[in-house]
């Protein structure tokens, strides 16, 4: 009997160790991986211009695929975009699907339940927007009206939470869809970062939205799975390279004609 129990424990530490490196080697999987494939797969909203879009010839353009191209060089692979909205960026990454996300999502307390994020490598401020001769100083304001948003955004859970009883959240699947009714006249009031705004008035300009009601200032992060740490630890070491050398600040520059957001080169000091 006591030999059995002996046996017993001895196959029982095993195990855990056998489980401890099995864990350990599967932190470095995806590193490795995405090297020996010698591809990386880069989840993108391709509907949210200036971060990301398609143009006139079908090309895609914005500072998200400036970015994820300037990571797949520097990492010695392949891109492969794998195109996403913002309900579905985070199932994308949890069911294996796409390696990275890289798509103007904002680190949350909520998201990282889910997922991991890397530092800061971008960033913006969100509003409720609406036209300027439309008075809107508080939530209360909101009562009566529409309020376009796309649905899975923080945005979507920020104006969510502004809104007063009486005001209509009117959501839809992809920025794109929201930038379009407001275009069109369908909706007059929205929740959309501060370059989205700006989007809607060149298309529009009798539209002459303003920013109204400060939602959040955001910060953006590169999605990945969790317990990742050798892909968290590279790409944290490339965003502090590329935010040193000016990289980084340059493709933010050439899309949102901004500055990056100050709080984006503190958050790694």
């Amino acid at each position: 009997m006591n030999i059995l129990r002996r046996t017993l424990k001895t196959l029982g530490a095993l195990s855990v160790s056998a489980f401890v490196a099995h864990a350990a080697l599967a932190e470095t999987d995806s590193l490795q991986r995405i090297r020996d494939s010698g591809k990386i797969r880069i989840a993108i909203d391709l509907s949210v211009p200036p971060w990301s879009y398609k143009d006139d010839k079908l090309e895609m353009q914005g500072s998200e695929v400036d970015t994820a191209r300037l990571l797949a060089k520097d990492l010695g692979v392949q891109l492969e975009i794998v195109q996403t909205n913002s309900a579905n960026r985070v199932p994308l990454l949890i069911t294996g699907r796409t390696d990275l996300v890289i798509s103007a999502m904002t680190i949350t307390p909520e998201r990282l339940k889910a997922i991991d994020f890397s530092r800061p490598y971008s960033g913006i401020s969100t509003f409720v927007a609406a036209p300027k001769s439309m008075v809107i100083k508080k939530p209360e304001d909101l009562v009566g009206k529409k309020i376009a948003v796309t649905r899975g955004t923080t945005n979507d859970a920020d104006v969510t939470k502004l809104a007063p009883a009486g005001a209509e959240i009117v959501r839809f699947e992809d920025e794109s869809t929201t930038i379009t009714a407001v275009v069109s006249g369908q909706m007059d009031v929205t929740a959309l970062a501060s370059t989205l705004v700006a989007v809607i008035n060149q298309r529009s300009p009798d539209r002459q939205m303003e920013p109204k009601l400060l939602l959040q200032n955001s910060l953006f992060g590169v999605g990945m799975r969790k317990n990742e740490s050798a892909l968290k630890d590279w790409v944290n070491k490339w965003i502090g390279e590329r935010l040193k050398s000016g990289d980084l600040q340059a493709i933010y520059k050439k899309h949102q004609s901004a500055d990056i957001p100050e709080a984006v080169l503190k958050s790694g000091s």
